[in-house]
């Protein structure tokens, strides 16, 4: 059937006038890029069957100039970005979706998303060509953007844009996939172009704090603070449970398990003990939303708490007053504007806007002022001899470890990918190019900093 596109010169107005009443193609996840010459090419698709298509406008009536081009389509015996599951495990073909086009010193830089949007192996994958309609040739260095584990996980179906500075920026979906296989969040990430025009996602790290910069930058290291993770697994104390929802859901650093209270009443609450005195920068709180029957936006859709720290558990001082709060932020982020030192921290409900008082993460980060760990020392990596996409890794644990960071690329020093683990000291990935090289090196991290692994592996 064919489609409706409206106009406007001010979106706040909610003035809209039609622009086509008949667009002819029928479609799912459209996209817009006007070229620098002022000519107008439109890129859809959703399908686990067809691929992205391309197609120039008319400026002037946007109706197609010519026959929709085919651009590429799955790979996923080759691309092990591709397939389907939380971590590439499943033969299912992929949703290919999410067309995004880029184009920067000349070139054009077209992204997509795969493998389907409840996976936390959801990502960008780019091509690149010379023209707008291609042909296009699958980039180097794929996936473009991934995000595989952390808190929370996967970067698929993401717009990229540049800030005043000139500095560019990847706005991705993230899964949760617990209430609703579509429940996801936004995650925005820095994005750059080396000098050799590989356009490169940076994920590492990505849901610690981040400042936003004033200027243009030209590296990741530039944007992050060193506030560390210090409320991963955690003694929590809580006032009541609910049952299935134990209180060490809210340290264990996975967005899609959660603790909750029995009720949401005022003065139910929730106490974390960092197990030392802790210079503590940040605390995100991050809202479960369990049993609630709110749909849509109403009035009443915000959170009242108390956010205090403690030196002794016995004294208590206020870290956050959002006893009066109105607005609705159910991951708040406070950054305080002086550090405090804190073993204690402990937040108690005024207002709930539906259900129960629920977290899925009290994330605190900082710094708890000991010695960075070191990285692991021998790295066995193993490439599947059957299957190319994947490779197992595996090291000795250290002490003092909080997680590790493995950095991975076609090049040594292109090193774009990352992957986090947490609480254990081994991974398979199963993300790569079967026809490609690889790179890598693992990184340590613990509650006073990251440690960069100097052994780089290579693997044929």
């Amino acid at each position: 059937a064919p489609l409706t596109i409206y106009k406007t010169g001010d979106p706040k107005s909610g003035r809209w006038s039609v622009a086509n009443a008949a667009f002819p193609i029928g479609m799912t996840d459209p996209d817009l890029f006007l070229d620098d010459d002022g000519r107008l090419y439109f890129y859809y698709g959703c399908s686990d069957k067809n691929p992205i298509y391309a197609v120039e406008l008319d400026t002037k009536t946007l109706n197609p100039i010519g026959q929709p081009i085919a651009l590429f389509n799955s790979n996923k015996k080759e691309h092990g970005w591709e397939r389907f599951g939380d971590y590439n495990e499943k033969d299912d073909s992929p949703w290919v979706e999410g067309a995004w086009m880029t184009k920067h010193n000349g070139k054009y830089y077209l992204q997509y998303a795969v493998p389907g949007t409840q996976f936390k192996s959801y990502c960008d994958g780019v091509y690149v060509s010379d023209k707008p309609l291609g042909p296009f040739t699958v980039a180097a260095h794929n996936p473009l953007s991934a995000k595989p584990e952390g808190f929370i996980a996967a970067a698929g179906h993401s717009s990229t844009f540049q800030d005043i500075y000139g500095n560019y920026w990847h706005i991705s979906t993230m899964t949760i996939s617990q209430k609703h296989m579509f429940e996801r969040r936004l995650g925005l990430f820095p994005t750059f172009f080396d000098n050799d025009g590989v356009m490169y996602v940076y994920t590492g790290f990505g849901d610690f704090p981040y400042k936003v910069p004033n200027k243009k930058i030209s590296s990741p290291d530039e944007l992050f603070p060193k506030w560390m993770l210090l409320s991963y697994n955690k003694p929590v104390a809580t006032s009541s449970e609910l049952q299935g929802h134990p209180a060490r859901y809210a340290a264990d650093e996975e967005i899609r398990t959660y603790w909750s209270a029995k009720t949401g009443n005022k003065g139910e609450w929730i106490a974390m003990d960092l197990q030392k005195l802790s210079t503590v920068n940040a605390v995100q709180i991050n809202f479960a939303e369990n049993n609630t029957k709110t749909m849509g936006r109403k009035p009443g859709i915000y959170y009242q708490y108390l956010l205090e720290y403690s030196t002794d558990g016995q004294t208590w001082k206020p870290l956050a007053d959002k006893t009066k709060n109105t607005t609705d932020v159910p991951h708040d982020y406070i950054e305080l504007k002086m550090p405090v030192k804190a073993r204690y921290v402990r937040l108690t409900n005024y207002h709930m806007a539906d259900g129960t008082f629920a977290l899925a993460g009290l994330r605190v980060f900082g710094n708890a002022g000991g010695k960075a760990s070191t990285a692991p020392d021998k790295v066995d990596a193993v490439r599947s001899q059957i299957d190319r996409c994947v490779v197992k890794m595996s090291w000795a644990p250290k002490p003092d470890v909080v997680g590790y960071n493995v950095r991975y690329g076609t090049q040594k020093d292109k090193l774009y990918n990352n992957y986090q683990i947490l609480g254990k000291n081994s991974v398979t990935i199963g993300n790569l190019n079967s026809k490609q090289k690889y790179y890598f090196v693992v990184d340590a991290f613990n509650e006073n900093g990251i440690t960069k692994g100097d052994k780089v592996i290579e693997l044929e």
